[in-house]
């Protein structure tokens, strides 16, 4: 029967769609890794303590994308060419979504206001993030091959939003309320659609990689299309609510090491 778990299995399950699977993931870990360690490095005076937070959300994302690299390793794969479509990261850039790489290249202080898009930005993403890994770690938590590397992503996604919304309350509380409920609708507006493009890009790889027929792809593309449907009007609101989590300073201290894959 068709489902999320069967299609993530056949993914796994063939080397080619593998090898498609964690590249994607390794680059988008990668460059969030980049993004993060420049916005560290260039926090406004005013917001220098919360350097080490940032800084460590940086850490964890490079450390994932180590970790799928590791995998790809384990099998005996080395990473492919990421296809432009399936560039989340960049896609939602282009959208002016977040804090654009010219800007982070240089060595200007950033501004409050850049902390409040960059918190907005990453807690709308994390959550995608937190939602996808644990819909994984449902699935594939024990799998004896990518079950280790689910379980901890994971946990750091989730970490990564409480911190999201901890932070964004505390700016919130300093008098970026509104600026701060403004800029998560713009981001959580992008996001989905980016995420629909992006959902439509790789189904399609994966699609001629598997050779699905024409119906399955279809329903693919028309399952994809309902959940941008359903979140383009209703959907997108739980990404712009915010609430104290019940892990308080959850990014206070050093990041874990990746773990070995044998």
């Amino acid at each position: 029967m068709f489902s999320a778990r069967s299609l993530f299995q056949e993914i796994v399950d063939n080397d080619a769609s593998y090898r498609l699977f964690c590249s994607i993931a390794a680059s988008g870990e990668a460059q969030g890794g980049w993004e993060n360690g420049r916005i560290a490095a260039l926090l406004p005076d005013s917001q220098r303590a919360l350097a080490p937070k940032v800084a460590r959300h940086g850490a964890d994302e490079d450390k994932h994308g180590r970790i799928f690299g590791a995998l790809l390793r384990k099998r005996g794969l080395t990473p492919v060419e990421i296809p432009a479509a399936t560039d989340y990261t960049m896609l939602l850039e282009r959208r002016g979504i977040g804090l654009a790489h010219d800007k982070l290249r240089r060595d200007e202080p950033l501004s409050e206001r850049d902390v409040v898009t960059y918190l907005a930005h990453s807690r709308v993403t994390e959550q995608r993030a937190a939602e996808q890994m644990v819909l994984l770690r449902r699935y594939f938590g024990d799998h004896p091959e990518v079950g280790r590397a689910v379980r901890m992503i994971c946990h750091d996604e989730e970490n990564h939003l409480a911190y999201c919304h901890e932070e964004l309350l505390r700016l919130a509380r300093a008098g970026h309320g509104r600026a701060i409920q403004r800029t998560l609708r713009e981001c959580a507006l992008a996001e989905i659609a980016v995420h629909r493009d992006v959902s439509l890009a790789v189904m399609a790889r994966m699609g001629r990689i598997l050779g699905w027929s024409r119906a399955r792809s279809a329903l693919l593309r028309a399952g994809i299309a309902a959940l941008y449907g359903y979140e383009r009007l209703f959907g997108w609101r739980r990404m712009v609510s915010l609430a104290m989590p019940e892990r308080r300073n959850a990014l206070g201290g050093p990041a874990t090491a990746a773990p070995e894959f044998a």
